[in-house]
């Protein structure tokens, strides 16, 4: 359904620039009054006509669900037992957006070669609904996250888009090109707040330590006067079992000494080797390698067997306690042995211990001195992000009066020439202070005179709050050029000169991004780069809605119609003309 002749995605039709996301597709299944309905959009400025009760606000209902609105069971088509609703978004493969969204474990490679970003949400006959992004399941948390970086729709969802104070901040400092300074802010609060954690656990280090100073120094003393050396628990350990065994041991290694080697004795086996290496001897040099291969492999043999014999002399050594006794060595082996239970450790990690409460004590002696530098460099840092956020906030005070006059000269052409637009900033509690600073921020209104200025979203009147929200994002046009802006009858309730004021901003807005406006007013329609009509038919009975895409005489048509009513005239005709002639 895409217009002829328009332009690629991506190129905007009056100075070229990029556009860098938009919505491009809406495919819906079964929700109120749409059976099967596909939809194709452009950049620009977009307009949906119709008469009223057609169904133009199926059509928003039915994105909102893509944007991860709340699910209605109204919303199923009656007699169907599943809605199914797909937006797609083509989007540059550089966009910041898909790499947030990589990190949350989504494959995008498709999207990342030139396919559209599409959101899908199902909603079956028993209120279950389920959030797909490029067919990948997801939460209807990040799709409505997702959804508010995307598109966002004036007026349609409470407490969403400009009418979020918490957004207000943002807003002002990116209309004031504050944002490299909110960055460099938002660098020192991290380093002030790190900076206090660290003196933080600076104090808490040193009243634990100063709490259990008596216990630690006598613990301290304990391991001081028993002296744990390094292994000494294992090595007493097999102490005991050399001396529960030495007897036998000793004997043990004196009979193996004496069958290697007894100087008294031929039949031991040094002297059975050195025996037959002397009987070789004669005939070593007659028989050449094969005798010299025997003799080499016996002199191997009595190398090994005389390792052997020292390796027996250093075990018979280690039976030599210099004096030692066996209770000696008990005492000493069960007293590191409490030690340990005490401490909760392995005894032979004992002179860890101790250098672990020698440690401690040392930060009540050394202490002072850490917890002061660390003080002050948690003061240093406050200072420093105070700083920086008070000039911040004086920057910003600038700034919202100069965001109140070119709101307010937005206004009188809106019929809005009795609303005052004031940015109020607030000073925040420390609690509540933080990497964007020290200020609340919040766009507030007043429509009538003498009536109190309160928030955006307390607006009364739908047509009034979309006009309102309409001049705001004129003047921040700038601030999320890639974001598709939906307006839902900003022409309520006007016409004439409003609406084409209306109508002007509308296509102003345009330039560099996607606009599209649901609008009863011909003024609108008429500056609309690309123009869709919202029909309400039948079939089989049933009540459907329909949508066509407008062009030339036809579009022309369809102005004459909003112009005229029910019969359109000749005049009706030309005037539709003039106002296309006009806008174009």
């Amino acid at each position: 359904m895409k217009a002829a002749g328009s332009l690629p995605f991506g190129t905007n039709h009056r100075d070229g620039t990029a556009v860098r996301a938009m919505l491009a597709s809406l495919s819906i299944r079964d929700i109120v009054l749409i059976e099967r309905m596909d939809l194709a959009f452009e950049d620009g400025l977009c307009t949906l006509t119709g008469e009223t009760g057609a169904g133009k606000s199926i059509l928003l209902d039915a994105l909102g669900l893509t944007l991860g609105a709340r699910a209605d069971m109204g919303l199923l088509r009656r007699g169907s037992k599943r809605a199914v609703v797909a937006a797609g978004f083509e989007i540059n493969a550089e966009n910041p957006l898909l790499d947030e969204l990589e990190a949350q474990g989504l494959d995008l490679s498709d999207v990342r070669a030139g396919e559209p970003l599409i959101l899908r949400r199902t909603l079956d006959g028993h209120g279950r609904s389920r959030a797909f992004v490029n067919d990948q399941p997801v939460s209807i948390a990040l799709l409505r996250s997702l959804g508010d970086r995307l598109v966002e729709v004036q007026g349609q969802f409470e407490q969403r888009g400009l009418l979020d104070p918490s957004s207000h901040r943002h807003h002002l400092d990116a209309y004031a090109q504050h944002l490299d300074s909110t960055m460099k802010l938002a660098v020192l609060w991290r380093n002030w707040k790190q900076t206090e954690e660290e003196r933080d656990a600076e104090i808490r280090l040193q009243e634990e330590a100063s709490q259990d100073e008596a216990y630690l120094r006598h613990d301290l003393s304990e391991l001081e006067s028993l002296r744990p050396g390094e292994g000494e628990a294992s090595r007493l350990a097999q102490k005991r079992t050399f001396l529960r065994n030495r007897e036998k041991a000793i004997a043990a290694f004196e009979a193996s000494e004496a069958a290697l080697f007894n100087d008294q004795s031929d039949a031991s086996a040094v002297g059975l080797l050195q025996h037959a290496l002397k009987s070789l001897e004669g005939i070593e040099a007659l028989m050449g390698d094969s005798v010299r291969a025997v003799t080499a492999g016996l002199g191997r043999a009595e190398a090994e067997i005389q390792e052997a014999l020292t390796e027996l002399a250093r075990l018979k050594a280690d039976f030599d306690l210099e004096g030692e006794t066996m209770q000696e060595i008990e005492e000493r082996y069960f007293a590191l042995n409490d030690l340990a239970r005490k401490h909760g450790c392995d005894p032979d990690r004992l002179p860890e211990k101790l250098d672990e409460i020698s440690n401690r004590l040392d930060l009540l002696d050394s202490g002072n001195d850490r917890l002061e530098a660390l003080c002050e460099a948690a003061r240093a840092a406050r200072e420093d992000y105070l700083a920086m956020a008070g000039r911040l906030s004086s920057e910003r005070h600038k700034a919202a009066k100069a965001l109140d006059a070119a709101v307010a000269r937005e206004l009188d052409p809106l019929k809005l020439e009795r609303a005052r637009f004031v940015t109020q900033i607030e000073a925040l509690p420390e609690s509540d202070w933080g990497e964007g600073g020290i200020d609340q921020v919040r766009f507030t209104v007043s429509t009538n005179p003498g009536q109190p200025l309160g928030p955006l979203s307390k607006i009364a009147s739908g047509g009034e709050l979309s006009r309102f929200l309409l001049a705001l994002k004129v003047v921040l046009a700038e601030l999320n050029p890639d974001q598709t802006l939906i307006f839902d009858e900003a022409d309520s309730g006007i016409g004439g000169a409003t609406a084409d004021a209306v109508g002007e901003r509308l296509a102003r807005l345009a330039v560099g991004r996607q606009v599209l406006a649901v609008t009863h007013s011909p003024q609108v329609a008429a500056r609309a780069r690309h123009h869709w009509l919202v029909l309400k038919g039948e079939k089989s009975g049933t009540a459907v809605t329909e949508v066509v895409t407008l062009a030339g005489n036809e579009r022309q048509e369809e102005i004459a119609r909003m112009l005229s009513g029910a019969k359109v005239t000749a005049e009706a005709r030309a005037a539709a003309a003039r106002l296309i002639g006009g806008a174009s």
